[in-house]
C-alpha cells in the first residue's frame, strides 16, 4: 500500500482522539490522526511523524498522520491500512494458510458482524477479521491498546461461522517491522483476550503477520510467533 504525497513534521500534542498539532515546515498545523486508538506510547511531545497530504481542497485539515518514528523503528498508525494491505496480500497468495484464493469479497456481513473478508478458495468458504497492531515494548507486539467491545463480538461470531462450516480467522496485522512475539493484552481488555482464546480453543484460525514500513508504503511481510498465554 503506498501514499501519495508524504510530508515530514513533528508531533506536538493531540487534543482530542481526531486531531493533532504537528510543525510541518516551521509552522504549526491541525492534522487529522487517521487513528482513535489511544497510541500515547507513540505520539509523544516532538516525535518524528509522516503525514499525507490531500488532494481535497474542501477538508478542514490538509494533512493526516499517517506513521511515527518511535526511536529508529517506523510505526504505521493509520488504522485504514491493515484491511488494505491485507487484501493486496490475499489477492497475491501470501497468506498459505488461506489456500488459493478465487474470491474475496470485503466488507461482508455474517450474523450481526460485518467482518474485513468473505473469500473463497482451495480450502473452502471463510471469514477473515484484520486487527491492526501498534503496540510495542521491547519486541514484544500486543492487542489491544484500548477496550474494545466491537473486537469481541466479531471473534465471537467467528466461532458461530466455524461451527456452521465456515474457515474462520482473525489476522494481527503488526505495523511496525522488528517485532519478535504477539500477545494479547490482558491488562487493557481481558473480555477480548478471552473471546480470541476461546476462539482458538473453537477452531478459528489466529494469525500474525509484520509489516514493511517506509515512509511513502507499508508491505506485507513475515509470521510473527504468537502467544497467547494469559499476560498480568
Amino acid at each position: 500500500m503506498e501514499y501519495k504525497k508524504i510530508k515530514h513534521g513533528i508531533f506536538k500534542n493531540r487534543p482530542n482522539r481526531f486531531i493533532a498539532n504537528v510543525v510541518i515546515d516551521g509552522e504549526e498545523e491541525v492534522v487529522h490522526v487517521k487513528n482513535t486508538g489511544r497510541c500515547k506510547e507513540l505520539l509523544v511531545e516532538n516525535a518524528k511523524v509522516m503525514l499525507e497530504e490531500s488532494d481535497n481542497p474542501n477538508r478542514k485539515t490538509k494533512y493526516s498522520l499517517v506513521s511515527v518514528y518511535k526511536n529508529k523503528m517506523l510505526v504505521n498508525m493509520d488504522s485504514q491500512a491493515p484491511n488494505s494491505i491485507v487484501f493486496e496480500a490475499m489477492e497475491r497468495g501470501r497468506i498459505k494458510e488461506l489456500g488459493n484464493i478465487s474470491l474475496i469479497k470485503r466488507e461482508t456481513t455474517y450474523l450481526k458482524s460485518r467482518f474485513d473478508f468473505y473469500f473463497e478458495s482451495d480450502k473452502g468458504k471463510g471469514y477473515l477479521e484484520v486487527k491492526g497492531v501498534t503496540l510495542e515494548n521491547n519486541g514484544l507486539v500486543s492487542f489491544p491498546d484500548a477496550p474494545t467491545q466491537r473486537g469481541k463480538k466479531h471473534v465471537m461470531e467467528l466461532i458461530e461461522a466455524k461451527k456452521n462450516g465456515y474457515y474462520a480467522g482473525v489476522l494481527f496485522l503488526v505495523q511496525m517491522k522488528g517485532a519478535k512475539v504477539f500477545s494479547l493484552n490482558d491488562v487493557n481488555d481481558p473480555e477480548f483476550s478471552k473471546a480470541v482464546r476461546l476462539a482458538k480453543e473453537n477452531g478459528v484460525e489466529i494469525l500474525c503477520y509484520d509489516c514493511i514500513v517506509e515512509e511513502d508504503k507499508v508491505v506485507f511481510d513475515e509470521k510473527i510467533d504468537i502467544d497467547l498465554k494469559v499476560n498480568k
